[in-house]
């Protein structure tokens, strides 16, 4: 008799379709091959912060580059994971001030698939590793649903 084994929250997510193709485009991020002995967990450590680290963080404060490319590479991965599942071509757009306030668009034709109105962006990140698999599958799935209200605006 085989035995099953239980994933925990964090491996489920680990292996969520979002979280892969997010692992897809750091690893493309590295023209070198600087990370490749990095595991994929590693890699996506930048986006976990919990509360003891979120407690270390300025309420308020401008956002570093590396903060905003992860930001940028976590809606990468949302617009690419949207054009898969629906072939819609997506773009992202990022409109932001030097204190972290801004939006977040993707678009896809002449719709906007995605709208994101972004605060704190020196404090992005996530819980953990399943609440960033669930918070980019919600976005997803929104540009999917999206896509499929308005599919001529969108294929336009």
């Amino acid at each position: 008799m085989t035995e099953i084994m239980e994933l925990s929250p964090d491996q489920a997510a680990a292996q969520s379709p979002f979280v892969r193709q997010l692992v897809k485009i750091w690893r493309a991020q590295d023209t070198h091959g600087t990370w490749d002995g990095k595991s994929d967990l590693d890699l996506l450590e930048p986006y976990i912060i919990d509360k003891a680290k979120r407690r270390l963080l300025p309420i308020m404060g401008d956002p570093d580059p590396e903060t905003i490319w992860r930001l940028e590479l976590f809606f990468n991965a949302i617009a690419l994971s949207i054009e898969l599942e629906t072939g819609v071509m997506v773009s992202p757009m990022l409109k932001m001030s030097h204190e972290g306030f801004g939006r977040m668009v993707l678009i896809g034709g002449r719709l906007i698939v995605v709208n994101k109105q972004l605060r704190d962006v020196h404090r992005f990140g996530f819980d953990s590793l399943a609440k960033l698999a669930e918070e980019g599958t919600k976005y997803v799935q929104q540009g999917v649903e999206m896509i499929g209200r308005f599919p001529d605006v969108a294929r336009y």
